[in-house]
């Protein structure tokens, strides 16, 4: 793991880690289009317990600084960055941190990467700045970053409604997956602009969608529009049912034990990305969180 020295940080500060897990949407419907653009759904995010972390160094002079293991993504627009500058806009102080972003989780693939650090950061922060933030007004305010931040402020496994913001915890059994992701880069904006893109699926009470079968609405357009996706899904499914999580291009299968899934993963084609997953109900991001001052 790629390690730093903050040499600028307050002399002797600790480095904290937390982890900013990944997720799968189990399924995701869209059942209309809002007069402001966006789109209302049903999902079901499934917390991973695989993903970034994030190492967080306090300073004493108002400054932030962010860097990556991908030096590509030390840019302003960086979810971390904006989610520290979001956070300490709310309140008077002169605290600042140094943030390294270790980024394992693949870009543009509908796993939440970029979402799950925003809130690692806001939560992080919100400790180690002494703000007292409830979990409700972090992701409040992490929805002014995007729609699937509140579910990672959160930290659990949880079935999603509006734009994903209106939560509901839900507890399900440990499955392990293996979640794959061909070289291509799915726009999110694209698919949900898109004219044939599913927007009239019937909103369904939640006992009902967990007891039917489950798909995603983003599937079958992103599979015409992408068709490595719909190669990746072939080869998938011939180990276990397979779906696509998000708007792609990320693709998994569940698994009920761990051997099952890594004899899959050995069999991965070398043009493909893939890890092995369990599924849990509470995000890893509580563990680091802690070790955080209070």
């Amino acid at each position: 793991m790629t390690t730093y020295d903050a040499s600028t940080a307050i002399t002797g500060a600790a480095t904290y880690r937390v982890a900013a897990p990944c997720k799968l949407n189990l399924f995701l419907h869209i059942t209309g289009r809002r007069a402001d653009g966006y789109h209302n759904l049903q999902t079901l995010f499934q917390m991973l317990d695989v993903g970034d972390e994030l190492h967080f160094t306090p300073r004493n002079d108002g400054v932030v600084t962010l860097r990556c293991n991908d030096a590509s993504l030390e840019t302003n627009d960086n979810l971390v960055l904006r989610a520290a500058h979001l956070l300490k806009a709310q309140a008077i102080s002169t605290a600042g941190v140094d943030i390294f972003l270790d980024k394992q989780t693949p870009m543009g693939g509908g796993l939440g990467g970029g979402s799950s650090d925003a809130a690692t950061t806001l939560h992080a922060l919100n400790r180690l700045w002494g703000l007292h933030f409830t979990t409700e007004q972090l992701a409040e305010l992490g929805l002014k970053l995007g729609a699937d931040v509140p579910v990672f402020v959160h930290g659990v496994t949880a079935f999603a409604e509006g734009v994903g913001e209106h939560l509901q915890a839900v507890e399900l059994p440990q499955t392990w997956y293996l979640v794959v992701t061909p070289n291509v880069h799915v726009s999110t904006a694209a698919v949900f602009t898109h004219a044939d893109l599913i927007r009239d699926s019937k909103p369904l009470t939640l006992d009902t969608l967990l007891n039917s079968n489950w798909r995603n609405d983003c599937q079958p357009l992103v599979e015409r529009l992408y068709p490595e996706v719909a190669i990746t899904l072939q080869w998938l499914v011939k180990y276990s049912p397979s779906r696509m999580t998000g708007t792609g291009a990320s693709v998994f299968a569940s698994f009920q034990d761990e051997s099952s899934a890594r004899r899959a993963l050995a069999d991965l084609p070398p043009q493909y990305r893939g890890f092995v997953a369990r599924g849990v109900n509470q995000s890893p991001m509580w563990i680091g969180l802690e070790q955080l001052p209070a």
